[in-house]
């Protein structure tokens, strides 16, 4: 018999969760069960993102969920954290798209651009009848954004816009890049269309992680914007910031879900794989031990990722306790795998079994959003009140 992590709910998590929160999982892992799973391993050997399946994302309500404007779903922070949950314990590719549609690209629009720029683009990425992606990152630049290079200067009721940005999820199947570039007021968000002359988006090529997940350039050479470009309502580093506030949320949730994945294919397998006379390999203390402690931190991490979900309804979240979130779910998540790998054997490392898939795509998730020890220094600086990762004043 299959067991699923719902089968062993010792803390009665499943409890703490309203009707709808529970409808809206159980959708969202059916649809994974039978749209995302017969064929992810296929996708993830050959490196294709499953663009078919965007517009299913639309009809389920998974894109723009949590934002009530323009007839979206309106769904609670932990209902949204769930539909990262299940989606990550398909692929972490899949639930990166969804993220940076919801967190990276409507959230700034809804945020800070015009009413015209929400009428235009933001029906049509809630649906999936557009794509977006969020230009920050750049080649020289990740744990510290505030140093980007590109740039956009003004000419006549335009913007001319040179740079390079890198790792960008969805850049080249993107309709839309919500980038970010210096200007002579400060940093601001632009919005730029596939297609404008001087914008190019090459993808990253050899990826071993987030194979069915789309990773390309952003390249800018004397690239012409409207006015209407501009997002208004951005005036410094702080607005991206809070964009990958809100997508690092979702990522705390998404990892548990990839924990969960690889906790129940290990313990599956352990009871089922047969060694030393007519014993499954469960029957090891060693192999207990390590199941035992994939469970236990797997709870800590949903209990930690429904108290941040509650805060993030109440309006009390904050970054540093995303940070958190973040850092921890991650780490578990990355733990899991290796661990999953050990009980499989030589089995771990084959696509008959999801484990080396995993593994390999939370390395990714493990770096972006913020490495893991940029979020342990985060944390640091808040229960010191001292900021460690400052350069120094000449």
């Amino acid at each position: 018999m299959i067991i699923r992590f719902e089968d062993l709910d010792l803390y009665h998590i499943d409890h703490l969760l309203s009707d709808e929160e529970r409808m809206v999982r159980d959708s969202v892992k059916a649809w994974v069960r039978d749209r995302v799973m017969p064929d992810i391993e296929e996708w993830a050997w050959e490196g294709v993102f499953p663009r078919h399946l965007v517009k299913e994302m639309g009809d389920l309500h998974l894109l723009g969920a949590s934002f009530s404007e323009y007839d979206l779903a309106s769904l609670s922070s932990v209902a949204y954290g769930l539909i990262c949950q299940e989606l990550e314990r398909g692929d972490s590719g899949i639930r990166s798209f969804v993220s940076v549609q919801n967190s990276l690209v409507m959230f700034p629009i809804l945020m800070w651009g015009t009413q015209d720029q929400k009428d235009h683009w933001i029906p049509k990425l809630g649906s999936g009848e557009r794509i977006g992606c969020f230009g920050l990152t750049e080649p020289d630049f990740g744990s510290n954004p505030g140093a980007m290079r590109t740039r956009a200067v003004r000419e006549g009721d335009g913007w001319i816009l040179n740079g390079e940005k890198a790792w960008i999820t969805n850049g080249s199947i993107a309709d839309v890049a919500v980038v970010w570039a210096r200007t002579e007021e400060g940093i601001r968000g632009f919005l730029v269309e596939r297609g404008t002359p001087g914008f190019s988006t090459p993808d990253h090529k050899g990826k071993y992680s987030l194979r069915v997940s789309v990773t390309s350039q952003l390249v800018f050479g004397d690239c012409r914007l409207p006015a209407e470009g501009l997002l208004p309502g951005t005036t410094g580093l702080k607005n991206p910031l809070k964009c990958l506030t809100q997508a690092r949320y979702g990522i705390a949730w998404g990892a548990i879900g990839s924990a969960m994945a690889t906790f129940t294919a290990a313990l599956n397998y352990a009871k089922s794989r047969i060694q030393f006379g007519d014993r499954p390999i469960a029957a090891q203390q060693i192999q207990q031990q390590k199941l035992v402690w994939m469970y236990n931190e797997i709870v800590k991490g949903q209990l930690l990722a429904l108290q941040l979900g509650r805060m993030k309804d109440a309006g009390t979240m904050s970054h540093d306790a995303v940070s958190l979130a973040k850092r921890n779910n991650v780490w578990v998540a990355r733990e899991c795998a290796k661990l999953a790998r050990e009980i499989h054997g030589a089995n771990g490392i084959v696509n008959e079994y999801p484990i080396m898939r995993h593994l390999m795509n939370i390395e990714s998730v493990h770096t972006y959003e913020g490495t893991h020890d940029m979020h342990t220094l985060a944390i640091g600086a808040y229960l010191t009140g001292i900021r460690s990762f400052d350069p120094p004043s000449e």
